[in-house]
């Protein structure tokens, strides 16, 4: 917490964060109704790479009768998340905010604008590449009817057609963070850039396996989802450079004004003639320091012996008993 900042007990923490997440809501809940409002749109707009492949004669089926009903609210949900997702990381920052420093708002916010903008370069990749290629893919499996075998033709359905497409793009647009985990990470030193430079092997394999684990059995989603993740890889690389160079150079910065001060203090100590002894000093430095100090207190003592020299009035001691005080009194 800044120091100019107020501090705040846990119960107004907690209040305002039930504040944050109760706006967060009411957009995701008023996004939703205007999402389901335009909900045959959004569909057709998701459901237009396998259309235009398959023609204007071709249909989708639903084998359920609240297949379509629960497959607009999905579909509504999945675009309302996408629409509110600006307010849900404004109120988040509103809520982290007060509690950084200058230079940390300053270091946290260009990542709070790549994250929607990366999400959205990974749907649009997915949507207009990815997705049309691996249509024409599967639909390469189609055959003709003949005397001696049945046609395959693709009735696809409406649920599953929909589950696939939210799944590559939720897919490529969660891949399309990493450069900015990574580069979080190196700001915090938990990863460097050459340690994820000697480890690029490892991340290949790992890239890849990732991509197959959620992309259809199919090389052209594979591929195009590896391939990408590879380049964030590198990516992330150089932001991790970028971001040590920074971070060693500000540490520069603050080394020099420590030293600088150390030098100034040091110059007024020599201008005023004083010496004080510290833990860095030497041990003989120490002791002529302590030396200095033991000399100049006993010079106070004589000079104040020395004043009391002078005429004392008489009268009973402080030091005499009660006997000599009434001697003194007959």
């Amino acid at each position: 917490m800044q120091s100019h900042d107020r501090q705040m007990p846990i119960m107004e923490h907690l209040i305002e964060l039930r504040n944050r997440l109760t706006w967060a809501v009411l957009a995701l809940f008023i996004t939703f109704g205007a999402c389901y409002y335009f909900v045959e749109d959004i569909y057709g707009f998701l459901v237009r790479p396998l259309a235009e492949i398959m023609g204007p004669d071709r249909r989708m089926i639903y084998t359920a009768l609240t297949e379509v009903f629960f497959t607009y609210v999905k579909v509504s949900f999945f675009a309302a998340c996408f629409v509110s997702a600006p307010v849900f990381l404004g109120q988040f920052w509103a809520f982290v905010a007060p509690g950084l420093y200058k230079n940390e708002r300053s270091a946290f916010m260009p990542f709070l604008f790549a994250t929607p903008i990366l999400f959205l370069m990974g749907g649009a990749l997915v949507y207009y590449l990815i997705m049309p290629l691996a249509w024409k893919f599967f639909l390469s499996f189609e055959q003709a009817g003949g005397a001696a075998n049945l046609a395959i033709q693709l009735e696809a359905k409406v649920g599953e057609y929909l589950s696939l497409v939210m799944k590559l793009i939720f897919a490529f647009g969660l891949c399309f963070q990493l450069p900015v985990l990574l580069t979080l990470m190196a700001r915090a030193g938990i990863v460097t850039a050459d340690g994820l430079a000697r480890r690029r092997k490892y991340a290949i394999v790992i890239a890849f396996g990732f991509a197959a684990v959620l992309t259809p059995p199919d090389l052209i989603s594979q591929i195009g989802l590896g391939i990408p993740i590879i380049i964030l890889y590198e990516i992330s690389i150089i932001m991790a450079r970028i971001s040590e160079r920074k971070r060693a150079k500000a540490t520069d910065d603050e080394d020099d004004e420590d030293d600088e001060a150390e030098s100034d203090e040091d110059e007024a100590q020599t201008a005023t003639g004083t010496t004080v002894a510290t833990s860095g000093d030497s041990v003989d430095a120490q002791a002529e320091a302590a030396a200095s100090y033991d000399d100049g207190q006993s010079s106070l003592t004589r000079s104040s012996d020395d004043d009391s020299d002078g005429p004392k009035l008489s009268g009973p001691s402080n030091n005499d008993d009660g006997e000599d005080d009434f001697n003194n009194a007959r």
